[in-house]
C-alpha cells in the first residue's frame, strides 16, 4: 500500500514528506496508522550516519488496521503505543531484559526486517526502514506485537508516544538499574527527555538529592521546577560543586550526553561506591581513571532502554502518569507532521525538550 512519509534522502538533507510503498503484512506482524511519533536523538543520530534514503522514528503511538494470524493480543483498533523489537526467545528475552536481545541491532538498526527483506520501497526500490522494528515517522507502519505496548485508556497518543524510548530509557535508568530509595543522591548530566524522565522518576521514589546539569539555562530552569535541588552549568568546576552539594560525592550518577569527558566528570562525581549509568549514543571510547573506580569500589553501568519490558514497564508508567506523579506532559511540544525539520532545529537548539509530530 501507499503512505507518506518524512523521508530522509541524506545525512545532511532535511526531512521531506514523500510517498512511500509499505510492504504487506506477514502473519506475525501489524498495520498501525500512525497518530502522533517523538523525535528522539537517536532518530538524529542515524540520520548523520545512513547515507541510504531512510524513514525513522521509534516512538509511534496510533491505532491497529491490520493483524497478520499469529497476531494473538492485539485487535484492529486497538490504540497502541510503538517501542522497539526483540526476537523473544534468546537468553536475555527469555530474562525479560529484551533491550539485550542478542538481535537487538538486526531487528532495530539493520534497516531490514530480520530476515532481510524491506518493509519500505520507492519507485521499485527499497528504502532503509524497519527502524527500531517501526520506521514511525510515516502515515502507517509495519510492526510486530513484540513491539507494541497496548495503551487502551491513554486520552492523548501524543503525550505518551516518547514512553516507547526516550522516558521509558530515564525512568527505567532510575527505577530498574538504580533503584533509588529517599535517601540516595542523585546527579544527572544532560537535562533532555531522557535526563528529566530520569528525574521525575526519582521524585516518584521520593529521592531529596537531585542534582541536573545542562549548559542550556531554559532546560536547567525547568529542571528546578520539575524538583531538581541544585542545577549545575557544566565546566571545570563540576565535580567540586556536585562533591560540595552531597557533602563528598553522588551516590547515583546518570550520564545521557555520550560525551567522553562528561563520563569521566561523572564517575568523579560519584561518592565511594557509588554507579554511575550511561544510556547515551556519542563518543564510542572515553578516558576514565581507572584507579579511581578500583579503589573507590565505583561501578559503570550501562543501560539500554530502561532494562525495560515494554509490555510490563510502560504501563505502569502510564498509570503514575495518570495519577499526577510522573508528568511527562510537562517535556512536550506538539508539532504536525509538516513542521518536522522546525521541530528538529528546536530541538537541537534545546528550545525544546520533547518535540512530538502528529497527523492532523
Amino acid at each position: 500500500m501507499k503512505t507518506l512519509a518524512a523521508l530522509s534522502t541524506a545525512p545532511d538533507a532535511p526531512f521531506t514528506l514523500t510517498p512511500v510503498e509499505l510492504d504487506e503484512i506477514r502473519p506475525d506482524e501489524l498495520l498501525v496508522r500512525i497518530v502522533a511519533a517523538g523525535i528522539c536523538h537517536t532518530d538524529l543520530t542515524f540520520k548523520a550516519k545512513v547515507p541510504a534514503p531512510a524513514v525513522y522514528g521509534h516512538e509511534g503511538a496510533g491505532i491497529v488496521e491490520r493483524t497478520g494470524a499469529k497476531v494473538s493480543h492485539v485487535r484492529p483498533g486497538d490504540r497502541v503505543l510503538l517501542s522497539f523489537g526483540y526476537c523473544g526467545s534468546c537468553r536475555h528475552c527469555r530474562a525479560a531484559v529484551p533491550g539485550y536481545c542478542s538481535k537487538m541491532q538486526q531487528i532495530n538498526a539493520s534497516g531490514f526486517r530480520a530476515d532481510g527483506s524491506p518493509t519500505l520501497t520507492r519507485d521499485g526500490s527499497p528504502l532503509y526502514g524497519a527502524f527500531f522494528g517501526q520506521s514511525s515517522f510515516a502515515q502507517h507502519v509495519i510492526t510486530s506485537q513484540n513491539n507494541v505496548v497496548v495503551a487502551k485508556n491513554v486520552p492523548d497518543l501524543a503525550i505518551a508516544a516518547p514512553l516507547g524510548c526516550g522516558f521509558q530509557t530515564g525512568a527505567g535508568a532510575v527505577l530498574n538499574v538504580l533503584k533509588l530509595a529517599p535517601d540516595d543522591s542523585l546527579v544527572i548530566f544532560g537535562a533532555g527527555a531522557v535526563g528529566l524522565s530520569a528525574l521525575l522518576a526519582a521524585r516518584m521514589r521520593g529521592t531529596k538529592t537531585l542534582i541536573a546539569v545542562d549548559p542550556v539555562p531554559s532546560r536547567r530552569q525547568l529542571a528546578r521546577e520539575l524538583g531538581a535541588t541544585a542545577v549545575f552549568e557544566p565546566g571545570p568546576h563540576i565535580v567540586s560543586r556536585v562533591h560540595e552539594a552531597t557533602a563528598g560525592g553522588a551516590g547515583c550518577a546518570l550520564d545521557t550526553t555520550g560525551k567522553s569527558s562528561v563520563v569521566a566528570d561523572a564517575l568523579s562525581a560519584l561518592d565511594s561506591r557509588g554507579t554511575l549509568v550511561v544510556v547515551g549514543l556519542g563518543d564510542t571510547h572515553a578516558l576514565i581513571n581507572v584507579s579511581e573506580v578500583m579503589l573507590a569500589g565505583k561501578t559503570l553501568r550501562g543501560c539500554t532502554e530502561g532494562d525495560a519490558l515494554p509490555q510490563e514497564f510502560v504501563p505502569q508508567l502510564l498509570r503514575e502518569h495518570g495519577r499526577g506523579r510522573f508528568p511527562i506532559d510537562k517535556l512536550i511540544v506538539k508539532y504536525p507532521f509538516t513542521a518536522i525539520n522546525e521541530a528538529v532545529a528546536d530541538m537541537r537548539a534545546g528550545r525544546v525538550i520533547q518535540p512530538v509530530l502528529t497527523w492532523t
